[in-house]
């Protein structure tokens, strides 16, 4: 073949490659700039500036107002932001967001969609870099929003590496309930899908550190801000469109985590906090005592949601959340400086004691009216070890007032501790009931639906311990000693009794997918939580897991439920956190043997 014929077939095979290439990302849009197979999620993690506009063209008139800023925007929950201004919010967050950027996207969204509301998140960090350019696809801009040409911008993503589409038909195919690292947005808020996150179990610091090792040594943050005009300029900018617009400016300085604050300059931090201060009043939330504790925080850019909720119901005059008294101050021009001076002071530390607490859990499950000789735990023993609680100083609380000490700030006994019976067994009611009344003593009661009333195993006609009946529930329940919880309503079954396959907790079954088991573990926890309610009047708030054994995903759906406390049976006590709901999930309790009072006093105060 001849040299010319060689060269023409190596440039239509070159051309065939790029033609297959262009295919490939056209018609997988792995980014979703063209409109194509569009996963609106996956697109926004590989670049959220592409994705959250591209998802803006199609849906705009879903919302009405927008917060605007770097990642850490993404812990003010847009549902409280919607019932607080009664407005349709969504959270158009990026990876390291300058000013710029921040302008130019209000800029757009003025132009394109409908606003009411801009809350702009304001970071420190911001001072530090500024028109940072787009040097990757993953950076850029949307072409409609930085004003690019749309042959270079279609064109990169057109020819980009055939490796972000192949990624994306494999994550199509792996596509799990929960967040992945391919998928870590919220399509319809726009914030990241912190569902698994929102769940984690928040107790002492050191356990928390164990699973936060970054906390231990944190690298302070840079001392100097360079660009602190350029970002004040875009600052100024950004008020001046809304202000033309008619639209309401929220500008908010987000929380900062105390040993990356500290890093920065007392020139640095006057500069920053007094020229924003000079464009437009602010709320600050940069420094006070949540930044102290490592529990607020995922590290030192990210502060949780339950912060972010903390933060907003400041702004709002919402008393019925817990706030920390040094949590937000309205920032002026008048009172820039002096505010300025109190944060480069650095005084604000925290005291865990004013907003920490130890709770342990007792479990209890059948009692026995005498000892029949095998070890079992009997009406006596508990009385011995109710009254040597009650001798010790220990107060047992209800679900209700834990509740009340983390989400609204409400106070605690000196000792608190909580009482709880697994399996609703009949011995509860007859046995342990009088004596806890006996005593004064609270408790929650968890029960399994479909053992409620039973002597027998479902159809089967085979005997089991008694349970007691949703009437004795109903007499427990208007005593005010007795809370009723649920133990799922038939995720605790019998190997022996029950057909393949077998749950016997409510783990996730060998080989089961995440979106088979969240349908039967949904379904399981609705019909609990309304038949308990149906049947006594009492909302369910609380779930003890079957022999302690959950997952992520049934946190998660718990959650979803409107549940806002779950057990294990992990031995250890709990930390309560105010403001933090997370440290209600997955509570330790102790399995508490047949004991004397004194030994099961040995071990509470031995407890970690």
């Amino acid at each position: 073949m001849k040299a010319k014929s060689w060269v023409v077939m190596c440039l239509l095979l070159a051309l065939a490659l790029v033609l297959a290439v262009a295919a490939l990302n056209f018609f997988v849009d792995p980014f979703g700039v063209f409109g194509q197979n569009v996963w609106y999620s996956y697109a926004e993690t590989l670049n959220p500036r592409v994705g959250k506009t591209a998802y803006l063209m199609e849906h705009a008139d879903e919302y009405d107002s927008y917060l605007v800023g770097c990642s850490s925007t993404s812990s003010y929950p847009v549902e409280e932001l919607n019932e607080y201004l009664d407005a349709k919010f969504y959270n158009t967050i990026v990876y390291g967001a300058d000013m710029q950027d921040t302008r130019l996207t209000v800029e757009w969204l003025l132009k394109n969609c409908t606003v009411k509301n801009i809350v702009l998140n304001v970071y420190i960090d911001n001072g530090l870099t500024w028109a940072t350019g787009e040097d990757s696809l993953s950076y850029k801009l949307h072409e409609a929003v930085s004003g690019a040409g749309k042959v270079g911008f279609y064109g990169g993503y057109l020819l980009a590496s055939p490796q972000y589409a192949l990624d994306k038909i494999k994550a199509q195919q792996d596509d799990l309930v929960l967040p992945q690292s391919y998928n870590v947005f919220d399509e319809q808020t726009g914030a990241y899908d912190k569902r698994a996150r929102d769940v984690e179990n928040i107790g002492s610091l050191e356990r928390y550190y164990e699973s936060y090792p970054v906390f231990t040594n944190y690298p302070q943050g840079p001392s100097q801000l360079g660009y602190t005009d350029a970002c004040m300029q875009d600052v100024a900018a950004i008020a001046a469109l809304c202000r033309d617009a008619g639209v309401q400016l929220y500008v908010v300085c987000a929380p900062v985590y105390r040993d990356y604050f500290e890093g920065y300059s007392a020139e640095a931090i006057t500069d920053f906090y007094t020229k924003l201060a000079a464009v437009t009043d602010y709320w600050d939330f940069s420094y006070s005592s949540v930044s102290c504790d490592a529990r607020y925080f995922y590290d030192a850019t990210h502060f949780r949601n339950d912060v972010g909720r903390m933060a907003l119901a400041r702004m709002f005059g919402d008393d019925s959340v817990y706030i920390p008294d040094d949590l937000g101050v309205y920032v002026t021009r008048e009172n820039a400086e002096a505010h300025a001076q109190t944060l480069c002071a650095h005084e604000a530390a925290a005291d865990t004691a004013a907003y920490t607490k130890d709770l342990p859990v007792l479990m209890y499950h059948d009692l026995l009216a005498e000892d029949d000789g095998t070890g079992a735990m009997t009406a006596e023993i508990f009385d011995e070890q109710m009254q040597a609680l009650q001798s010790a100083g220990y107060t047992t609380v209800s679900l209700d007032e834990v509740y009340d000490y983390v989400y609204h700030g409400a106070e605690l006994p000196e000792k608190p501790i909580l009482i709880t019976f697994d399996d609703g067994y009949r011995s509860n009611y007859e046995l342990a009931y009088p004596i806890l009344q006996k005593y004064g003593m609270k408790a929650a009661m968890f029960v399994i639906g479909v053992s409620v009333g039973k002597d027998t195993y479902k159809d089967t006609g085979v005997s089991i311990t008694p349970h007691f009946s949703y009437e004795q529930a109903r007499e427990m329940i208007a005593s005010g000693l007795i809370t009723i919880g649920s133990h799922t309503y038939d995720l605790h079954q019998s190997p022996q009794l029950d057909d393949a396959p077998v749950r016997e907790t409510a783990g996730i079954l060998p080989g089961e997918s995440q979106a088979d088991y969240a349908v039967v573990f949904s379904d399981d926890l609705a019909q609990s939580m309304q038949t308990i309610f149906a049947e006594t009047g009492q909302p369910v708030t609380a779930l003890a897991y079957p022999e302690g054994v959950y997952t992520t995903l049934s946190q998660v759906l718990c959650r979803e439920a409107g549940l806002l406390a779950t057990f294990s049976s992990d031995a250890h006590s709990n930390t309560l956190v105010r403001g933090l709901a997370q440290c209600l999930y997955a509570m330790g309790r102790y399995s508490v043997t047949p004991c004397s009072g004194a030994e099961l006093i040995a071990l509470l105060d031995g407890a970690e």
